[in-house]
């Protein structure tokens, strides 16, 4: 099972392309230096015991999914207009109960490279990210997400690793959280705006700043759809970049969905110097936002041993 790296050249939004990524391989592995400029362009409870059984609570009220507006004549016809910067801000986020989705992974960093992995996906808005990965028909890794922890279990190597989020934002001095991860899937912008925080126009998209720390946040937003379409995230010291691109917007019940995500992270290493990349993408095949429970079957057998 992957080893969550040392913490001294990352930052938390690293942090959330890995925890997806570890879930399709099991193997621990060295780093080999690449260059910076061959990035290619995109295109598209820590102590969870053994023989332990997670079930969520199906019990939700019916709540059917609503539209969240997408103001997309920009307040324009609004006489008292908060103001035009905060209204043309907006963005179209997606409010649902459950979603499920059908998806290849992809995985590619100097020690792995991983093609079209079938990964499936559920989430239960605010509460549980469940995956599972299967290589060759086989389901290979299951992992749930819950407002505290990250669980993974390795069906290969018959081990599981428990990471929790007071432990993670302290190693990456960066609140690490459940919101975040949601975030990365469903196309929400990953932090909340600010009333102070403005907008401006930068060629096809609006552009919304954002800062927490010494990370600086830009949310590229779709002049029309309201839709966040892209995003970069740079941490100022080192120069360490993100970038998300969403792409393939599909119409899934009146929301824009991205049925493409592609996650491009370089840095730095403080320990050798050298600079690496990691590509993380997920193309979506079948999403549905449903009110009814799809279950989230969840267990760590006796036999299988802990990683540190």
């Amino acid at each position: 099972m992957n080893e969550i790296p040392k913490p001294t050249h990352m930052n938390k939004y690293l942090l959330i392309a890995l925890s997806l990524a570890i879930l399709i391989h099991a193997e621990s592995c060295r780093r080999r230096p690449i260059s910076r400029d061959k990035s290619p362009a995109p295109t598209a409870s820590a102590s969870t015991p053994a023989s332990t059984t997670v079930t969520p609570d199906s019990s939700v009220a019916a709540n059917p999914v609503s539209v969240q507006p997408t103001d997309s004549a920009a307040g324009a016809t609004r006489p008292n207009r908060p103001g035009i910067d905060e209204a043309r801000a907006h963005v179209a986020e997606i409010d649902f109960r459950f979603l499920t989705a059908k998806s290849k992974i992809s995985f590619k960093s100097p020690n792995q490279d991983i093609d079209n992995a079938n990964i499936n996906i559920r989430v239960r808005k605010d509460s549980l990210i469940w995956l599972s990965v299967s290589k060759l028909g086989i389901e290979a890794v299951r992992g749930l997400i819950t407002k505290d922890s990250i669980t993974i279990v390795d069906k290969i190597h018959k081990e599981y690793s428990v990471y929790d989020f007071p432990t993670l934002s302290k190693q990456f001095n960066f609140e690490m959280n459940f919101d975040l991860l949601q975030a990365l899937i469903i196309g929400n912008l990953p932090l909340p705006k600010q009333p102070a925080q403005k907008i401006k126009n930068e060629r096809d998209y609006l552009l919304l700043r954002q800062s927490e720390g010494k990370v600086l946040v830009e949310n590229y937003i779709g002049t029309q759809d309201r839709k966040l379409k892209k995003l970069m995230v740079t941490e100022q010291p080192t120069k360490n970049t993100l970038r998300l691109d969403y792409e393939d917007f599909t119409s899934l019940n009146n929301f824009l969905f991205p049925y493409t995500s592609l996650v491009t992270v370089d840095y730095q290493s403080r320990t050798d110097g050298q600079f690496y990349q990691t590509l993380l993408r997920i193309k979506h095949s079948k999403v549905e936002l449903i009110d009814k429970n799809p279950g989230f079957p969840f267990s760590i057998p006796a036999t299988y041993q802990r990683r540190p």
